[in-house]
């Protein structure tokens, strides 16, 4: 087992995901007290993805690292920094906004000398505005010790770091690379755009082999086109709403749509209803101009946790005849992989807003399991 740390873990999706890789992790650093009481309770209760896991509830920049863990030992360090400076949802102000947690993930990165990270963002991260402190954020957490001093500015540190990365004195260094993917083309019913920012440590001579995609909308609209789709849920023509995509067979598989996702949960308000965890229906769902709602047969939109609350529109699900409803939290933690047995503490808005901040479980492991192997570190050596 892989020792880990996990940083802003949230609700704890790419905590769970790394544990499903492989992962055990010795720390899981998150400020917001519902998503520490979800890690903590799922822990208590035995779940396997999160048990024994030790939940430091607080701001990640004044835990004492390398007091926590001798330096060196840990094998990754994995987190999704706070997205809103970067968020096209967002005010973007990047680097000016106090939610940058960029520099603290690089400070811990230094402190514990992981012999890999994986971070992981918002695709608005990758925008052409941005494009300059993208590169410094990748430059900065390539020479995590070349720390910036005083009041420099970011664009005076970025110089700085272009001069003296290129210097030999400073001792850890890692090979970084990034890479922008839908979480739809890895078996996640949900389009999902993120930015992974891989590093590994340059001593252990290895480079980062993003996982390829597995699942195209080409095979999705084969898949439905052919009839097997609809066949499958006993869907009439009448009701078919088919993807906007070309039929194709192109080998992989087909996209994974909202329906596919909620098999096997009832209607939330059907009286079995508590029978299941977190599956409760919420009223209050409109549909109007820009504000649809997912298709049922499509991947959902990216569920979002929004600044001023959770804007519906992305929250919805729609049905073939316009219907729309908003999921349950039970819903929303299957569009996201969750497993069924992991409670999300909280009230609706709540929960569904840790979901909204959270990596999808599979995407996930799909990604640690692709850096540990890169790393060829998989027996912890």
């Amino acid at each position: 087992m892989l020792r880990g740390i996990e940083l802003f873990a949230g609700g704890g999706g790419l905590l769970l995901g790394g544990t499903k890789a492989g992962v055990h992790h010795e720390y899981a650093a998150e400020w917001n007290k519902w998503a520490c009481q979800t890690i903590r309770e799922n822990s208590s209760a035995g779940h396997p993805l999160v048990e024994g896991v030790n939940v430091l509830e607080g701001d990640v920049r004044i835990v004492d690292w390398v007091n926590l863990c001798e330096p060196g030992s840990i094998d990754i360090v994995s987190g999704g920094p706070p997205c809103q400076p970067f968020s096209l949802g967002g005010l973007s102000r990047s680097a000016n906004d106090p939610r940058d947690m960029f520099p603290a993930m690089t400070s811990v990165i230094k402190d514990v000398k992981p012999k890999v990270f994986l971070v992981e963002n918002v695709k608005g991260l990758t925008r052409k505005s941005f494009s300059e402190y993208f590169d410094y954020i990748k430059l900065r957490l390539q020479n995590p010790e070349i720390q910036s001093s005083g009041n420099e500015m970011w664009d005076e540190h970025y110089r700085r770091l272009l001069s003296e990365s290129k210097q030999s004195r400073h001792s850890l260094k890692y090979n970084v690379k990034s890479v922008v993917v839908n979480a739809a083309d890895y078996g996640v019913p949900q389009h999902r755009h993120r930015v992974f920012i891989v590093g590994i440590r340059e001593d252990l001579g290895r480079e980062w082999l993003p996982p390829a995609p597995t699942h195209s909308g080409h095979a999705l609209a084969y898949l439905q086109e052919s009839g097997e789709y609809w066949d499958k849920y006993n869907i009439s023509s009448a009701d078919a709403r088919p993807i906007r995509k070309k039929a194709i067979d192109d080998g992989l598989l087909p996209w994974k749509t909202v329906r596919d996702a909620l098999v096997g949960l009832p209607d939330p308000e059907d009286s079995t209803l508590d029978l299941w965890l977190d599956h409760k229906y919420q009223p209050g769902a409109k549909a109007y101009p820009g504000h649809t709602g997912s298709p049922i047969d499509e991947p959902s939109k990216a569920l979002k946790a929004g600044v001023h609350g959770v804007p519906g529109g992305e929250n919805m699900i729609r049905y073939p005849d316009g219907r729309v409803r908003y999921f349950t939290v039970r819903e929303a933690a299957r569009i996201q992989t969750f497993p069924d047995n992991y409670a999300l503490h909280g009230a609706w808005s709540e929960a569904m807003r840790q979901l909204g901040n959270a990596v999808p479980v599979d995407l996930a492991s799909i990604f640690i399991d692709s850096v540990i192997k890169s790393a060829d570190i998989e027996s912890g050596e």
